[in-house]
């Protein structure tokens, strides 16, 4: 079969919560699906205009979490209500605290968060500077982040549903060594 018309399909989407603050301190968050990490220390963001951009053109920060099948719910509120309408972090009941190294807030019910600085914002492209990592110690083995404990998710565009990230099926970077005898 042959699909026509320019819709990419690029996958997983990762399903990104963006927290930032706004100019009177109050907590917002967003859910993002086109996020990647495009260096060491680095993620880019495709944003439209939003409460969000708003916010960490001000304060020159934001978090990234990730969804999980644990915050699916939430997740997903953060992604169908306007944070211009509505408090949404008080509408979920989620509980947040601030970064201790930039000005945005870390969602307390996400066991991943990547703390970042803005490097820039052109084209819709957010280009952000992580920082520090947190990682809640439930998803940790051997004091490494282990994805499997996660249960992270991705955001299936074509079906409009949400995927549980899989199981291991080969080790990356040795697997294809066979090949090379």
């Amino acid at each position: 079969m042959e699909f026509k018309g320019s819709q990419g399909f690029v996958a997983p989407q990762t399903v990104a919560i963006l927290g930032t603050y706004d100019e009177n301190g109050v907590p917002n968050a967003m859910n993002a699906a086109w996020c990647m990490q495009s260096d060491t220390a680095e993620l880019s963001i495709s944003l439209g205009a939003h409460k969000t951009t708003d916010n960490f053109m001000k304060t020159g920060a934001f978090t990234v979490a990730f969804a999980t099948v644990k915050t699916l719910v939430i997740s997903d509120y953060f992604g169908v209500e306007s944070g211009r309408n509505v408090n949404k972090i008080e509408k979920a009941g989620v509980h947040v605290h601030k970064s201790a190294y930039v000005n945005a807030p870390v969602i307390e019910e996400y066991p991943l968060t990547l703390e970042c600085r803005v490097k820039s914002f052109e084209d819709g492209i957010l280009v952000g500077e992580i920082v520090h990592v947190f990682a809640d110690e439930s998803i940790l083995t051997d004091g490494k982040v282990d994805l499997g404990k996660m249960e992270l998710i991705c955001f299936d565009e074509y079906a409009g549903v949400y995927r549980r990230v899989g199981e291991v099926v080969g080790r990356a970077f040795h697997d294809g060594l066979a090949l090379r005898k």
